[in-house]
């Protein structure tokens, strides 16, 4: 295993929380319909997960917020559901695996990802 890539960001909540009371179509525009009627900050640190793991893929051409959507397993463990282009990106890097944690306190929200390959 090799890390390919690494990226973090930081959302702050109220920011968050007044850009989509303004723009209440963020929603849309930013979530997967699985993503877009969880509370604020969860929205926020999903956020935060999508602005890493372009970090971590090193580049964002051609991929569409909906192509990124963040999932959690039966234990609460957040992921990613890759599809178009960032899917494509992924595969076109050698990414086998994306690790992914989030976290919220003190008025932000926090993201992490590594990207892994298998060489």
């Amino acid at each position: 295993m090799a890390i390919a890539g690494i990226g973090v960001d930081v959302v702050d909540l109220a920011r968050f929380e007044r850009a989509v009371a303004r723009t209440p179509r963020l929603r849309e525009r930013l979530f997967a319909e699985s993503e877009r009627e969880l509370p604020l900050r969860s929205l926020a640190g999903r956020f935060a997960a999508k602005e890493a793991l372009i970090k971590a893929l090193g580049e964002s051409t051609g991929i569409r917020w909906h192509d990124m959507e963040v999932v959690s397993n039966g234990h609460g463990d957040p992921s990613f559901r890759l599809s178009g282009a960032a899917a494509a990106l992924a595969a076109g890097r050698a990414i086998a695996r994306l690790h992914l944690t989030m976290s919220h306190d003190a008025g932000v929200a926090i993201a992490m990802v590594v990207a892994e390959t298998d060489g």
